[in-house]
């Protein structure tokens, strides 16, 4: 079980990566429209909490220390955090939904908040690995 525990905390370090790439898209995408970041909110809202949730029943089934099992679920309150962060941005837009500099201020925090989502999904990733390493799981053996 902790080769499946290290495979989704690897899928989830990678689901990570790859919502920075489809942010990336969405900034640039020329024009802007309500689609620019579809895939960014996709992956944010759905594959990487899944992730997160299936790597931590993992963990808990494997039984790696409760820590690990708390930084293996920290991205999904990292991801609540980053819906609560737009959230409160878009409170300070102006009466004609445009930005001001207070909620561009919040709103930055939209991707200092990414950078520890990644910063966690990498270390939890590397513990699963190590503990991988460090214990592997008994093969079963023919009769």
């Amino acid at each position: 079980m902790r080769r499946v525990y290290a495979v989704l905390a690897g899928l989830m370090m990678a689901a990570v990566v790859v919502q920075w790439y489809l942010a990336a898209v969405g900034a640039f995408d020329k024009p802007q429209d309500s689609d620019s970041f579809a895939l960014h909110g996709l992956n944010g809202m759905m594959v990487i909490p899944v992730l997160s949730l299936l790597a931590t029943i993992a963990a808990a089934v494997s039984k790696v220390p409760g820590r690990l099992i708390g930084l293996t679920i920290l991205p999904l309150g990292l991801i609540i955090v980053q819906v609560l962060i737009i959230a409160l941005g878009s409170a300070f837009d102006d009466s004609s939904g445009n930005t001001t500099p207070l909620s561009l201020a919040v709103l930055g925090l939209h991707a200092i908040n990414g950078m520890a989502i990644m910063g966690v999904s990498a270390s939890v990733f590397n513990q699963a690995r190590k503990l991988l390493k460090a214990a592997p799981e008994p093969v079963a053996q023919a009769s």
